[in-house]
């Protein structure tokens, strides 16, 4: 992991893993208590630097821990620290969509996921600071632990910082079209975007319902594993090695916005993946694939008109942006958004069908490293295909750009193949810490 100057290093070893706290905490060997207390001085230690909760409450945070130390049978996730979007709702803490209408608003509710994962065992450490209603590439005030000068990506933005610099062992996003991805690449973490609905959404802002989807991330691939299994994932078949494993290597038609440092990122990846015996093989998708990211986009300002209706008629000084969406500024007629869920549930058909002759498709994470300032969040072009495809994604980190900084490679597999994109990643990750040299 490569740092600006005045960036210490992590937790040595990373033991704040989910992995670890489970194996501590169900043994003995640590009590949630403690992992809570430590985790609170890895905050004390990096927050005021990345900047990346909005509301953290340490009496809560030890509280909730000793809850679950009381507990005679532990549960899956036991003491397992959380970083929350803050869209996604939680019964004890504000949920406030970065926006001034919900400031200190609470739900009284856990969103589907959290109680999920409160029933397991973990503990919400904090609300992690997102974009506006997780809807926008404008920047906040969250840092990227690589370099302080530069964006951690979005919408995510806390959870992939908090996650990256080991504050929390796993965050909770969302992705409608790059937000949990992106970050993932641009903090060095493992990032996973589930196939859409397998884990339900109940509690999480709406933009768009065709897209909208939790994110998770890890630094340890084994923690997502668990998450699965505790989100009652599908089985399916998982390869054991990269041997002979039918990998492809998908540009995409976005493939001019990949810039000179992920191209060359892809590239390595391919060559880590060949000489541990995947065969890597070119993949041209069909031409009905060129209009997919006009129609993300034509089905996100469709769906975005309702989706903040209720905050522009209630919010007089609302941002511009969704006063847009909500007077169909584009002029998205009723045929067109017909037509663009028509080429989305083609694409998808389409794409089943080439997954067919694969295990798993590498595509690149983001465009190129973190860019420079926190204005703009990056550019999610490479990824809003996937997500309206609706198929899973895991970024890999690994390997790095000119300037020391993550750069991801995605695995995706077909619909509800979840951990056999989980797998691929977690066996292609080491790959990629040994390529050596910065890409240039």
């Amino acid at each position: 992991m490569t740092h600006s100057p005045d960036v210490e290093t992590t937790v040595s070893g990373d033991p704040l893993t989910a992995t670890a706290i489970v194996r501590d905490v169900t043994s003995g060997a640590r009590s949630a208590a403690e992992v809570a207390r430590q985790s609170l001085e890895v905050v004390a230690e990096w927050e005021p630097k990345v900047q990346a909760f909005e509301f953290l409450d340490p009496a809560l945070v030890v509280a909730q821990a000793q809850g679950v130390d009381r507990v005679a049978v532990k549960g899956p996730l036991a003491g397992v620290t959380l970083a929350v979007k803050d869209v996604i709702a939680t019964k004890d803490m504000p949920t406030g969509h970065n926006t001034a209408r919900y400031k200190g608003v609470q739900t009284g509710v856990d969103a589907a996921c959290v109680d999920t994962l409160r029933a397991a065992g973990a503990i919400v450490l904090g609300k992690a600071v997102t974009t506006e209603f997780a809807s926008t590439a404008r920047g906040g005030k969250t840092r990227n632990p690589h370099d302080l000068t530069r964006t951690p990506g979005g919408s995510s933005s806390g959870s992939a910082a908090a996650v990256a610099c080991g504050m929390a062992a796993v965050g909770l996003g969302t992705q409608t079209g790059g937000s949990t991805i992106r970050p993932a690449s641009f903090n060095g973490i493992f990032g996973w975007k589930p196939t859409w609905n397998v884990i339900s959404r109940e509690g999480l802002k709406v933009y768009s319902l065709t897209c909208d989807t939790l994110g998770l991330y890890a630094r340890d691939i084994n923690d997502f594993d668990m998450l699965a299994d505790v989100f009652d994932l599908d089985p399916c078949d998982v390869p054991q090695s990269l041997e002979g494993l039918r990998v492809g290597f998908c540009r995409t038609p976005m493939w001019e916005k990949a810039e000179a440092p992920m191209r060359a990122a892809m590239d390595a990846a391919a060559l880590a993946l060949k000489s541990a015996g995947a065969q890597v093989i070119e993949v041209e998708l069909p031409d009905i694939f060129n209009g997919i990211a006009e129609a993300h986009g034509v089905i996100l300002a469709r769906e975005g008109r309702s989706a903040f209706l209720n905050e522009v008629r209630n919010t007089p000084d609302i941002g511009v942006q969704y006063r847009d969406l909500v007077s169909n500024a584009r002029g998205i007629t009723p045929e067109s958004a017909r037509a663009a869920y028509a080429l989305a549930d083609r694409c998808r058909a389409s794409f089943d069908e080439i997954m067919g002759g694969f295990d798993v498709m590498m595509t690149p994470s983001s465009c190129g490293e973190a860019p420079e300032g926190l204005e703009s969040t990056g550019d999610a072009s490479l990824n809003s295909m996937w997500t309206l495809l609706q198929v899973p994604v895991v970024s890999a980190p690994g390997l790095t750009g000119p300037h020391g900084m993550p750069l991801g490679i995605s695995f995706v597999a077909r619909r509800y193949g979840d951990r056999k994109a989980i797998k691929v990643a977690g066996l292609a990750a080491p790959l990629f810490e040994q390529t050596g040299d910065d890409l240039t």
